[in-house]
């Protein structure tokens, strides 16, 4: 009896601090992961209208190297800041890139034809990066993956046909298993891991890591309090030449 308590105590004891740091993660109280992302020295944000009005200067000058700002989302939708920060983040010296939510909606030709009337093509812009994550009634049932990835598909094939260089695939890690793993060899890998390292289910080298969703930087006030902060796998000069395929 003893040994079944102190066990039942124990693992009592790991869910609930397991718990704790999952509530003091979210609110952006600690950062499990910013140790293990300061050995990679590139830095970079993800920003929408949810971050509101930003102040480029200030938000560069806290060593942010890259942004990625939303540009679309499905076959219709295009956000409000995408132009002013696309501009704001090249004024301020900041390598910039759009990047697209992809809706499970919506045929991936579709989505594409979004993107290429929004996005400009130019070869000084980060590739542009699908955002591919369950979200509303999918987290629950999510659709089929042979579907989606053929929708997939046609999206990452029409984008490199218009801009010239593979767009950049961002999965969480049940989206990567899901609908990623084992397909587009060619585009980088962005991949969201915000509570333990990137374990991607068929070993593949991530380019981009968003290592928090929950950071606080200066330089925004927008309805969103947090910013998403990412690391890239390599120096400066790697990123700049992301831009051209290489």
């Amino acid at each position: 009896m003893r040994t079944r308590s102190k066990a039942f105590v124990a693992v009592t004891v790991v869910l609930v601090v397991g718990a704790l740091a999952a509530v003091l993660v979210e609110r952006g109280v600690i950062w499990p992961n910013r140790l293990l992302a300061a050995r990679y020295e590139v830095l970079g944000v993800d920003v929408s209208s949810y971050q509101g009005a930003i102040d480029w200067p200030v938000l560069a000058a806290q060593d942010i190297d890259f942004a990625y700002v939303k540009a679309t989302e499905g076959s219709g939708f295009v956000d409000e800041t995408f132009e002013t920060n696309l501009q704001g983040a090249r004024e301020a010296g900041v390598l910039v890139g759009a990047y697209h939510f992809f809706s499970f909606e919506s045929p991936g030709r579709a989505q594409a034809e979004n993107i290429i009337a929004t996005v400009p093509a130019d070869r000084e812009l980060l590739p542009v990066a699908i955002d591919v994550e369950h979200y509303g009634t999918f987290y629950r049932d999510p659709p089929d993956p042979e579907t989606i990835r053929a929708e997939l598909e046609a999206l990452v094939s029409t984008l490199r046909e218009h801009y010239g260089v593979e767009p950049v695939i961002y999965a969480t890690q049940a989206a990567y298993s899901r609908y990623i793993a084992g397909g587009f060899p060619d585009a980088p890998l962005w991949i969201r891991a915000v509570y333990l390292p990137p374990r991607v289910s068929d070993g593949r080298a991530w380019t981009f890591w968003q290592y928090s969703h929950r950071d606080r930087l200066d330089g925004y006030d927008g309805e969103e309090s947090f910013i998403d902060v990412n690391v890239f796998r390599g120096d400066l000069a790697d990123l700049r030449l992301l831009r051209s395929g290489s």
